[in-house]
């Protein structure tokens, strides 16, 4: 039971007022992040990785995911495969980089030895009764969504994945994700809670004033608007951005790419969100000068000038394709107030380093971009830990997807907890 005076997460989830932020303890209390890494991040398929990091046999990457550790690994039949990052032995950690190559799975503590299928092959000193086909590694659910890798800890994972993949294969496949290669991957520290991260996401309401890079290629007006307090200036701009995504239409339309809008984000355990952009001035791509990143564009694509896919799931990833390269973006908690993003910029396979493409050039708008929002989530991570915070009010132009991340997850959260409400106590905070 509660505390005399505390409030239960039961009941700052039932209280939760729609269309307005959520209370403090949701981006500051312990107990809300444990409950979050439990039951949001060990429940719902979790964004981690590209193909194109282990295009080869025995190529790996491991995810750290609170304190579960998992390997990603190309096995020897070129399947993607997930184990945890468990020795059956003694529970030893075995693969300790962050990614590499290995013909076997190797504990370094007493050597016992898997195959890239998780079997286990070599286990010396355990007698002739030993049954090593009873030890072989625990599995992770993965998937690979046209290239792009998710995993979930569940058991019994949810099964509306498939929908997912039904519904994102044809806006995905022409980039032929599966067929490119990381140019480049950075990743960056975040001081505030992984829903700050994506709630800041999911908006572009600050983008005008805050992303002077992005903003050269991308419209704020693509994200939502207020018609009726556009002064002249505004309004001509809205005019123009109509016209030029009317002309994007009939581009897409031409080159057989499916642009229609896609929200599923609130009212399924994956939530997603997909619609292709149109991007201003030479309309290729998320660069400078809006031009082609890479002279080698991805996939079955000739044409350069077809803006840009935005394509989102919950609850942590966000990724743009464009033509020439695409851009994968994963927030992974750890802490109440640190938060890991990862960007990967992705290239086709073939394509030459200072011949065909410039990391600098790739990679300047998303670089400055997350660092803006690094510093935008730590303002929000110290503002929300005042005791002068209270909820406030989202625009009902520009922040109505946060409104359904925050929806989504409070659904999510309110679930998991009423089914194993006969398990544990409502948890004060």
């Amino acid at each position: 039971m509660a505390r005399d005076g505390a409030v239960s997460v039961e009941e700052l989830l039932a209280r939760r007022e729609p269309g307005r932020s959520l209370e403090a303890p949701f981006y500051t209390s312990r107990e809300v992040f444990d409950l979050d890494m439990k039951l949001i991040f060990h429940r719902h398929w979790i964004f981690v990785a590209v193909e194109a990091e282990i295009p080869e046999a025995g190529d790996y990457v491991t995810v750290e995911i609170g304190t579960t550790s998992v390997i990603v690994v190309r096995d020897d039949d070129m399947n993607v495969a997930a184990f945890h990052n468990v020795c059956r032995h003694r529970g030893a950690r075995m693969l300790t980089e962050p990614s590499g190559v290995v013909g076997k799975i190797v504990c370094p503590y007493h050597q016992w030895t898997y195959e890239l299928d998780g079997s286990l092959i070599h286990a010396e000193h355990m007698g002739a009764g030993f049954d090593r086909t009873c030890h072989s590694l625990k599995r992770v659910n993965v998937r690979s969504l046209a290239g792009l890798l998710y995993i979930c800890l569940a058991d019994e994972p949810p099964a509306d994945f498939d929908a997912l993949a039904e519904a994102m294969t044809p806006y995905l496949a022409p980039h032929r994700l599966a067929e490119t290669k990381v140019a480049a991957s950075i990743d960056l520290i975040e001081e505030g809670n992984w829903k700050l991260t994506m709630e800041n996401n999911r908006e572009c309401y600050h983008c005008a004033t805050n992303h002077p890079e992005l903003t050269v290629s991308l419209f704020e007006y693509g994200f939502g608007f207020a018609p009726d307090d556009a002064d002249t200036d505004r309004a001509a701009a809205m005019e123009a951005y109509e016209r030029i995504c009317a002309e994007f239409e009939t581009r897409w339309t031409r080159e057989g790419v499916p642009f229609a809008e896609i929200d599923r984000l609130h009212g399924c355990a994956t939530g997603f969100r997909t619609q292709r952009l149109a991007i201003d001035r030479a309309g290729e791509s998320q660069t400078m000068d809006t031009r082609s990143a890479c002279k080698r564009l991805l996939g079955s694509l000739s044409e350069p000038r077809l803006g840009g896919l935005s394509f989102w799931t919950q609850p942590n990833a966000w990724h743009h394709l464009m033509a020439d390269h695409a851009v994968t973006f994963s927030a992974i908690p750890l802490s109440p107030d640190r938060t890991l993003v990862r960007t990967r910029w992705l290239v086709h396979r073939d394509a030459v380093e200072g011949v065909d493409y410039d990391v600098d050039n790739l990679t300047e708008v998303w670089r400055n971009t997350n660092e803006q929002d690094a510093a935008l989530v730590a303002i929000g991570q110290k503002g929300v830990s005042s005791p002068a915070y209270v909820p406030g009010p989202y625009s009902p132009y520009t922040e109505g997807l946060v409104e359904k991340f925050c929806a989504w997850y409070v659904e999510r959260l309110s679930s998991a907890l009423s089914s194993t409400s006969a398990e544990t106590a409502p948890r004060a905070l």
